[in-house]
């Protein structure tokens, strides 16, 4: 079938939108706002007590059904759910569309949905109205055209863009198993206490002296301290809008949600001031801290810059960062920033930056952090290199998933090379 020959649909005809009361039949559930929701990610499932839900939180959804956020379609809160859903309930202000026709394959919709173009319309269409927010509802999907390949290419163009969206999620998988590797060595050392003494033997096992501390059991010459012995605060600033025409390597709180590879945007672009940041930071959120949001950045180039809703911590004892990346990475130092955080409840709270310095910690000798620091480094390399092989492949999907679409590159079905047309 050439692309001549692809039939026209309207959306309307091909999904619906569906709205079922959850039955609420369980004491704990899991709710999804559309801040938990991003670029094909589910962010949060954590169950909670039903009784503490908001009054939006309404809606069953089940496998297979593609959640869209009504409010601002730019932001890209949206996520096919590929998993039992049973426990799931979300909110009135996501757009549960389900396919109801055999004549569209499943992901093929989702990549439609989903793409720059449609969700460009969308939000054009959301700015267009009158409200508090620029927002759509299913009416404006429900008219949209689409033309549609016969359902094996559909197939096919589906698979090529899965592939890709596979090898980005394998890379994170990856990336998950070194950073439990990175943590179960710091456990090891600093939690167990089982660094290697003078002998190359573990220190508590082969009996190491302990002795108590405010912090409990610590090896002797160890001391307590605060968070602002081993670091401090950078507040260097740089206004990107004034080099309109300069790119630069964005770590943002969104760029962090969307699998923490940074945007390069041009300094236009660019609308607040940023921190100007560099290979030896740690960044952490202050911006709604309930939501764990460390990282450690691998920049690739001289214009890296961050939100200024992250902290950005700097070592003042040499190469130490790993030791302190992988000290805040944990539940502990959360429920902290938590505990401390100002301002209205939900996505509004911020943690002051100059407190978190007080942040009580153990601090072995700086010969010991040094060392752990080297060892760990090298996995904080490779994570970074699979995020900007991540970062590669997004590029490269982005390019696909439009000429795919529109049939300006045909998907043949007999195993060879993708052909463009001319």
């Amino acid at each position: 079938m050439s692309y001549s020959e692809w039939e026209t649909y309207k959306l309307g005809d091909l999904v619906e939108s569906i709205s079922v009361r959850h039955a609420f039949n369980k004491t704990k559930l899991i709710f999804l706002n559309t801040s938990d929701i991003l670029n094909g990610k589910v962010l949060n499932k954590s169950y909670a007590d039903i009784n503490t839900f908001p009054g939006q939180a309404k809606k069953s959804i089940k496998k297979g059904d593609i959640l869209f956020s009504e409010i601002r379609p730019k932001n890209k809160r949206f996520a096919l759910v590929n998993f039992d859903a049973d426990d799931y309930v979300v909110s009135t202000k996501l757009m549960v569309l389900r396919r109801k026709s055999e004549l569209i394959d499943n992901k093929f919709l989702y990549f439609y949905l989903t793409s720059d173009q449609t969700i460009n319309y969308l939000q054009s269409i959301a700015e267009g109205r009158s409200g508090t927010f620029p927002q759509i509802t299913f009416n404006e999907l429900r008219d949209i055209k689409i033309k549609l390949p016969d359902i094996n290419e559909q197939k096919a163009i589906a698979r090529i863009l899965s592939t890709l969206d596979e090898k980005i999620e394998t890379n994170n998988q990856i990336n998950e198993k070194l950073e439990e590797m990175a943590q179960a060595l710091f456990k090891h050392w600093f939690v167990d206490f089982e660094f290697p003494n003078e002998n190359g033997e573990p220190y508590k096992s082969s009996g190491g002296e302990m002795v108590e501390s405010e912090l409990g059991m610590i090896p002797k010459g160890w001391e307590v301290g605060k968070l602002g012995e081993l670091v401090e605060i950078s507040n260097k600033s740089i206004k990107p809008q004034e080099y309109p025409e300069k790119f630069f390597e964005h770590y943002s709180i969104p760029a962090f949600d969307n699998g923490k590879t940074p945007e390069f945007q041009k300094g236009k672009e660019i609308k607040s001031n940023k921190y100007v940041i560099n290979n030896h930071v740690v960044l952490v959120s202050k911006l709604n801290p309930s939501t764990k949001r460390i990282w450690k950045p691998i920049t690739q180039t001289k214009n890296a810059i961050c939100s200024t809703e992250f902290i950005v911590y700097m070592s003042k004892k040499g190469n130490i960062l790993s030791y302190v990346f992988e000290y805040l990475n944990n539940e502990k130092f959360q429920g902290v920033l938590t505990a401390n955080a100002t301002g209205s409840t939900g996505s509004r709270q911020r943690v002051k930056p100059k407190e978190t310095l007080n942040y009580k910690v153990v601090l072995p000798p700086l010969k010991l952090m040094q060392q752990f620091s080297r060892m760990i480094e090298p996995m904080h390399l490779e994570i970074g290199s699979n995020m900007i092989e991540n970062q590669k492949i997004k590029g490269l999907r982005d390019i696909l998933l439009p000429k795919l679409m529109s049939g300006e590159i045909r998907v043949p079905l007999d195993n060879e090379e993708l052909v463009e047309q001319s």
